[in-house]
């Protein structure tokens, strides 16, 4: 294989950017388009927007999709005449990355979306789930969704932890972390900036979800391990700011909300099984709070895992969506879960390389 490994990239916000500019360091790959909707990024030089040299790439405009209708009445970009795969960085839910991941998987592209609902879209969006394996299974194309979380620390490295069990008891994993690479909309949904009662008004009109992606690492960690899961029961309850802070996508006032403290429990013929922990806030350390990943396996043996700091949440997810491009580009056709994919690596060589070893070429 020597022409580079083709990626098209849509959405360049904080995480797309991000997922770009790795690319753009990796050997083997290439970015042949980029789509944007900001007025503003349109027509740029995708490398002179990333900080670098100009590629000959502009930014577009996305194409128009189911979403838009017959008469969208807004311009649309044009896909390239080749590509092999879409990074997706657009939004954290499946009913409004579904049409662009349809639209893609029509012009025969692979798709890995960051989207948290993703990860595991059979546990809030069952039909749009199989309506989306099945446009993919019948191009003969993949479908994944990942991220550091989910698509890592809260299920991937949960289900690695349990590989060297004989049984398993009991699941706890705890993630502390700073969420002030996010942007806007990671913002918005965990209410960072609102006052208390503009927090419980966003929960009740459901404007405010706290952490995305709870339902589904439980869902997929249930799956791979056999558990039946009967219900999801979650908690979610605002982290107060005492000092103002401040980063690229938004400010805080004290008194105003930093963030989201949400926990979820997953529970397996009546007992508690698997319990997950996420309090999530800008600058947690202004007001020392320590950041971390913890995991606890309660079995035969049980094990514990310590990382401290947290791996960093920004970081984490560009680099899970860029390495996982051979796996995905490797897989059977349909709609994947991080579950069923060989375990992510970094991409240290020539990605083409890794893509003919990943295909037992």
């Amino acid at each position: 294989m020597t022409t580079p490994i083709q990626v098209v990239q849509w959405g360049l916000g904080a995480m797309g950017s991000g997922m770009a500019r790795l690319l753009r360091q990796k050997d083997g790959i290439e970015i042949v388009a980029a789509f944007d909707r900001d007025a503003n990024k349109i027509g740029q030089d995708l490398g002179a927007f990333l900080g670098g040299e100009k590629n000959g790439v502009l930014i577009q405009a996305p194409p128009l999709t189911e979403a838009d209708g017959p008469e969208a009445g807004r311009p649309a970009g044009k896909w390239p005449q080749r590509a092999d795969l879409v990074l997706l960085a657009t939004s954290s839910f499946t009913r409004e990355v579904a049409p662009q991941i349809k639209e893609a998987l029509r012009q025969g592209l692979n798709v890995i979306s960051i989207a948290e609902e993703m990860a595991y879209p059979y546990a809030r969006e069952e039909g749009l789930a199989r309506e989306i394996d099945q446009e993919a299974g019948s191009r003969g194309v993949s479908v994944l969704g990942t991220g550091i979380n989910p698509g890592f620390v809260l299920d991937t490295l949960v289900l690695a932890l349990t590989g060297p069990c004989l049984e398993v008891k009991k699941i706890k994993a705890t993630r502390i972390n700073d969420l002030s690479p996010f942007g806007p909309t990671v913002m918005r949904t965990q209410g960072v900036g609102t006052t208390v009662d503009e927090f419980a008004a966003g929960l009740a009109s459901g404007a405010i979800v706290g952490h995305v992606g709870f339902r589904e690492s439980i869902h997929l960690i249930a799956k791979a391990l056999g558990w039946r899961l009967e219900r999801i029961e979650e908690q979610r309850s605002p982290i107060v700011a005492k000092v103002r802070r401040e980063t690229p996508y938004v400010k805080v006032e004290p008194g105003q909300v930093a963030g989201c403290r949400h926990t979820a429990v997953g529970y397996v013929g009546g007992e508690a099984k698997i319990e997950l922990i996420h309090p999530q806030q800008v600058l947690p350390q202004v007001e020392g709070a320590e950041t971390g990943d913890y995991i606890e396996i309660s079995g035969k043996p049980s094990l514990n895992l310590m990382i401290k700091p947290e791996i960093p949440g920004g970081l984490g997810t560009m680099a899970m969506a860029v390495n996982m491009i051979p796996q995905v580009l490797a897989a059977r056709p349909g709609l994947l879960s991080m579950a069923e994919l060989p375990l992510p690596s970094a991409l240290l060589g020539d990605v083409r390389e890794i893509l003919k070893w990943r295909k037992g070429e």
